[in-house]
């Protein structure tokens, strides 16, 4: 069972690190949640390292470029892992082939395709029509409120083709302001439920956490599981994917989940109850919102 809190500072002790979800805990698509951001401003002054863990398919610079405009200050975290690293260096290894099929906005998610610095010896990825791939390169839908069935024919195409389809961002939906909109978590689902392979690398899967844990040796932090608190909103993303790694999570009922606990302050404890029962998630703590 869950145990309530009021206030990150009551179990904040207890970790030496924090792996943070942004969307829906930190900021909401347009503006910084400001007792969020204060909370984890006086987490760090008490020494914790706060890594920003996010499904976003940015690279982390673009994600820190995002963050400034939303209006999160830079001392609120020590650094950011990103699904979009993760996937990006998983393409550049030739994951998906080098004729990649795009799925996005250009305006968003351009950045995804710059050249890979780490890598010795990277493939060189060019964008083409879906009948000249080798491929699928997945950061999200061509319209993010469409919804997910309208891309049936190309999937159906591909999947006979047999190519793989790399998601930048597992998310299903995500919360812009008051507006509900598809992911690229959404389209992959429904290409695996048709038969073809999706490859993932956010959250709830692996790589991501271990990504999360180099950002954190970049530091110079050898801190191990047991001190590491992850932070989010997605019982299927974040709470599943900390579970996955035995890790301690605090479970943000206020942000997708708000209508299902009835979220304004603090969830209903029956209705809280109610909805992790029914996800089958059981993250060790659960606050309205990240303070």
């Amino acid at each position: 069972m869950t145990q309530i809190i009021t206030a990150l500072s009551e179990v904040s002790q207890r970790y030496d690190a924090l792996f943070v979800d942004l969307w829906g805990c930190v900021h909401n698509g347009v503006t910084a949640h400001v007792p969020a951001v204060e909370a984890l401003q006086a987490y760090r002054k008490t020494g914790g390292k706060v890594v920003l863990v996010t499904n976003s398919p940015k690279p982390r610079a673009g994600v820190a470029d995002q963050l400034l405009g939303f209006g999160v200050p830079d001392d609120a975290y020590d650094t950011i892992a990103t699904s979009g690293d993760s996937a990006r260096s998983a393409m550049f290894r030739g994951a998906v082939g080098e004729k990649v099929f795009f799925m996005g906005e250009e305006r968003r998610d351009a950045q995804f395709f710059e050249p890979l610095s780490l890598l010795d010896a990277p493939v060189d990825i060019s964008r083409v029509p879906l009948q000249e791939a080798t491929g699928i390169v997945c950061c999200g839908p061509f319209d993010p409120m469409a919804d997910p069935d309208v891309n049936r024919a190309d999937f159906l195409y591909a999947k006979q083709k047999g190519m793989k389809l790399l998601c930048a961002n597992p998310d299903i939906v995500v919360d812009r302001g008051d507006v509900r909109e598809w992911c690229a978590g959404a389209l992959a689902q429904l290409y695996t439920e048709m038969g073809g392979e999706s490859l993932y690398f956010g959250k709830p899967h692996p790589p991501i956490y271990d990504l999360a844990r180099r950002r954190l040796a970049e530091l110079g932090a050898d801190i191990p599981d047991t001190r590491i608190l992850a932070i989010g909103d997605g019982v299927l993303t974040d709470i599943k994917g900390a579970i996955g790694e035995d890790i301690d999570s605090l479970f943000i009922s206020g942000g997708l989940a708000a209508s299902e606990t009835k979220t304004i302050d603090q969830p209903d404890p029956d209705l809280l109850s109610a909805y992790l029962e029914k996800e089958m998630s059981s993250p060790t703590f659960t606050i309205g919102h990240l303070r």
